[in-house]
């Protein structure tokens, strides 16, 4: 998920400072408390998972420039619903960090910006699955509609963030309004295709229950709350 290099320039750059460094703050939290409850080999292991994961879907899974962004299928849902919300978070960060350095390194001044459009909807997934996810049901037992509400959240967020840095930088003018519009038509097609990439990569973990090491994947994964 890239802004491109240009709609937010100058001094607005400091608000996507700030934001990203809100949004690393909110990851570092979650860091913190998984490392408590799970240790720090599993979430160094699955953040190396998810970074490599992200790297892979960026570099390799189809993406278009189109409008004022990029669409990418960056599988958010599916990276929280396998490792975590910290191992997910991180894994997005870098993931994106070693993009730009190695491949974009026009992208670096957009990081704070593309890194909290990658995040602060994360971070709305794990809220909403609180509230449809019963604490009785591993997330390898999840139906579609609530696969779908996952995935809603996550491209909503996506859009709705890639909107708010388009007009902050570029203001009203119709030829931007255009852009956005033609951005967040394209994009939302992510949103059929997410959730069934979600069931089947659960499928496939659910037929491994038993067999996946303890540690590799979030234990919410297999086994209630």
């Amino acid at each position: 998920m890239h802004i491109e290099p240009g709609v937010v320039t100058g001094a607005k750059l400091v608000l996507s400072y700030a934001t990203g460094i809100a949004a690393g703050g909110v990851a570092l939290k979650l860091a913190v408390e998984t490392v408590r409850e799970q240790g720090i080999g599993s979430l160094a292991v699955r953040t190396l998972a998810t970074t490599a994961l992200v790297f892979t879907f960026f570099e390799i899974l189809p993406h278009f420039p189109v409008g004022v962004s990029e669409v990418h299928f960056i599988l958010g849902s599916t990276l929280f619903l396998l490792f975590g919300a910290a191992p997910a978070a991180l894994g997005l960060a870098f993931g994106l960090l070693l993009q730009g350095v190695f491949f974009e390194p026009a992208d670096i001044p957009q990081y704070g910006m593309n890194v909290t459009t990658l995040l602060v909807p994360l971070f709305g997934i794990q809220a909403i699955a609180t509230r449809i996810i019963s604490r009785n049901t591993a997330y390898v037992d999840l139906r579609y509609r609530q696969a779908l509400a996952l995935s809603t959240t996550y491209q909503a967020g996506v859009i709705a963030w890639v909107t708010f840095w388009a007009l902050y930088g570029s203001g009203f003018a119709m030829s931007n309004l255009a852009n956005i519009a033609t951005f967040a038509a394209s994009y939302a097609l992510v949103i059929v295709i997410e959730p069934l990439a979600d069931l089947a990569v659960l499928a496939l973990a659910k037929s491994l229950r038993g067999v996946t090491a303890p540690g590799l994947v979030t234990p919410r994964l297999h086994n209630a709350a």
